[in-house]
């Protein structure tokens, strides 16, 4: 079992617990061991549904910037881990709900993006800060969240859309007080776990097959332009800047 995350399995419903202080990011070798857990659960007998949440301050804050301050090059890497976790997510046969608290950022919107549901804290904020942080990518899965021109608010300014207005926006399930989360999500996979497994699953190879083009040519489209933005200086600048707790200077 990995030390980021924690897994159980009770009557039908997986679930994964990311545990990774203070700030739930994941590096390289994190997002590749996530993506084999969340297949792994997918595959497994007697499972029907998956619960994804986390413990901490937030649910996640995406990559962990200060591995590739240190290793640029694992920026390789690093894309093919969120690839494949968010891939995980997208395309396991069972469905897969997402309960998410505090920040939802980078990463976290990969994963939340590609769920089949999302129940939020009321304490919950959504945002994609990749432009700030000398990167691209999670345009693909806050789209499935969010409108387009929400999505490009989002991405150039680095604003964040609060719980209430996610739901407003239709892109969470429910709102609920924190200490309720946990519950309310399993809740939830009980109602899918106690129906036809054959059905469910069925139905999940269906929804995926109607939406609107392919969600993972899409994102890896998006990661084509994140390697080309780590061969500009201010790439590099952002990720300095971001470690050394400091505003970032362009020339």
């Amino acid at each position: 079992m990995s030390s980021t995350f924690q897994t159980s399995i009770d009557q039908g419903i997986a679930e994964l617990v990311i545990h990774q202080p203070p700030v739930n990011a994941l590096d390289s070798a994190g997002w590749h061991a996530l993506a084999d857990e969340i297949e792994r659960l997918g595959s497994t007998d007697g499972v029907r549904v998956i619960v994804i949440r986390a413990e901490g301050r937030g649910f996640c804050a995406g990559v962990d910037i200060k591995e590739l301050n240190a290793h640029p090059e694992r920026i390789v890497d690093v894309n093919a881990g969120n690839y494949r976790s968010f891939e995980a997510v997208h395309r396991n046969p069972v469905p897969v709900i997402v309960a998410v608290h505090g920040f939802v950022l980078g990463g976290g919107i990969g994963i939340t993006g590609a769920a089949d549901i999302v129940v939020a804290a009321d304490n919950a904020s959504f945002g994609v800060p990749e432009v700030d942080r000398g990167a691209m990518g999670g345009g693909a899965h806050l789209q499935r969240l969010f409108g387009v021109q929400k999505v490009r608010m989002m991405y150039f300014t680095g604003q964040p859309i609060d719980a209430a207005e996610a739901y407003r926006l239709g892109a969470v399930e429910k709102v609920v007080a924190p200490e309720a989360l946990r519950e309310t999500a399993l809740e939830i996979g009980r109602q899918i776990a106690a129906k036809s497994t054959t059905m469910i699953r069925l139905a999940k190879e269906s929804l995926n097959g109607i939406e609107d083009g392919n969600l993972e040519d899409k994102y890896r489209w998006e990661q084509g332009f994140t390697l080309q933005a780590y061969t500009s200086k201010d790439s590099a600048e952002t990720r300095k800047a971001f470690v050394e707790k400091r505003e970032a200077s362009f020339d």
